[in-house]
């Protein structure tokens, strides 16, 4: 069977782990070949100081189809990507799921007490590493006047999130993929977001005490966990979209990895197909 993303190089920018390695996954399944960049390799861990690397993610790549390339890179330096950009010979899809901003996340903490020095590091981490690789990555796609990027990012900007540092990053991503779109259009280009729902990532599965073959016991802590879903599953949701020969015309829109898993009749790995923000109405209503 004919892969849909067969021939096409894609670029995912934080794939260590969570989003990240769910997308370059299943862009790999659909074909792709696939180079996974992030901070956390078998050599070297993080300040995020967890297991996952990005040498495993580009196993998982090969794994499932493609042909994973992994590259230690810190997107917050404009030399390492640059020496990174400079290694493709094209790109058809670049993915900026860089975030590194759990450790500096400070939830219950009133905007008028936090920690300006950890607001400022979020903001380098989580927006202007998104710039600097587009900043880098978008000649290529220009040179051949095609391409797409994805910036994934966190709610639709719709409602506050709760906390002042984290919203005003993830509304900032959503409004990346405007200003880039706006600009990119008439070179060809595509720019959209992408938000997943209730991510049942590594480091969500590790807070709730389970595993993926037991994740239902979250449950128990948290309701909202039953509504959950796999990082694959906005991966498969944004596979489909880059397929798709009329993807242009959703260049500047917030997309949802419920309703593009709808629309491409996508599901999670376990058949299921969750729709966050049925849930997120229901329990709102």
């Amino acid at each position: 069977m004919e892969k849909s993303l067969a021939g096409k190089t894609a670029l995912v920018a934080g794939a260590t782990r969570g989003a990240g390695r769910g997308i370059a996954v299943e862009l790999g399944a659909a074909g792709a070949e696939v180079w996974v960049t992030g901070r956390s390799t078998r050599a070297s861990r993080s300040d995020m100081d967890r297991p996952e690397t990005i040498e495993e993610t580009a196993e998982l790549v090969t794994a499932a189809g493609g042909r994973g390339v992994a590259v230690a890179c810190d997107h917050s330096d404009p030399a390492q990507v640059a020496a990174l950009i400079g290694r493709l010979g094209r790109l058809d899809i670049l993915v900026n799921d860089v975030w590194g901003g759990d450790p500096l996340s400070e939830w219950g903490t009133p905007f008028w007490q936090l920690d300006v020095g950890k607001f400022r590091t979020m903001w380098e981490r989580a927006v202007l590493t998104h710039l600097i690789t587009s900043q880098h990555a978008v000649p290529l796609m220009i040179r051949d006047r095609a391409g797409l990027i994805i910036e994934v990012t966190d709610g639709d900007g719709k409602e506050y999130r709760g906390n002042l540092t984290y919203d005003l990053t993830k509304t900032a991503v959503n409004r990346l993929a405007l200003a880039q779109a706006s600009e990119l259009r008439e070179h060809g280009i595509t720019a959209v977001a992408v938000t997943p729902g209730f991510l049942r990532s590594e480091a969500m599965l590790d807070h709730f005490g389970v595993t993926e073959a037991n994740w239902r016991d979250g449950g128990e802590k948290d309701p909202h966990f039953l509504a959950s879903e796999t990082p694959h599953f906005v991966g498969r949701a944004i596979a489909a979209l880059a397929a798709d020969p009329d993807v242009a015309s959703r260049s500047g829109q917030v997309l949802t990895s419920w309703d593009l898993a709808e629309q491409y009749g996508v599901s999670d790995v376990d058949g299921r197909r969750p729709h966050w923000g049925r849930h997120f109405e229901s329990v709102q209503a």
